[in-house]
């Protein structure tokens, strides 16, 4: 990842229902949730909950899939791992392979 998309990231992520979003989807792991089963854990109407899925789906933390008519969403994992790594590649003197267990546990590889 880089600084203009670790950006996005923090951007996204500023506003409280979209950080409770991406909690709630971490959560529900492999299951993932639907738009309004989301909408309706958080009690956020559904135009609202729709622009800031979007916000988050761009700045590559959720992916979404089809399922039928509906859509269900995820927390990127990847994405997250990439925020991650992000912030810690200049740690422990420059030596990242030395955070990378840290990342590796935090990041449900």
């Amino acid at each position: 990842m880089d600084k203009e998309n670790a950006l996005d990231a923090f951007a996204a992520l500023s506003q409280p229902t979209r950080l409770d979003v991406f909690r709630l989807l971490i959560k529900a792991g492999t299951a993932g949730m639907s738009a309004g089963e989301i909408g309706d854990t958080l009690k956020v109407r559904q135009n609202t909950m729709s622009a800031n899925l979007s916000i988050l789906a761009r700045s590559g933390l959720i992916r979404n899939e089809r399922e039928g008519r509906s859509i269900r969403y995820f927390a990127d994992m990847n994405g997250m791992r990439g925020l991650l790594s992000f912030l810690m590649e200049d740690c422990c003197g420059g030596c990242p392979e030395l955070c990378q267990p840290i990342l590796d546990e935090l990041a449900c590889v």
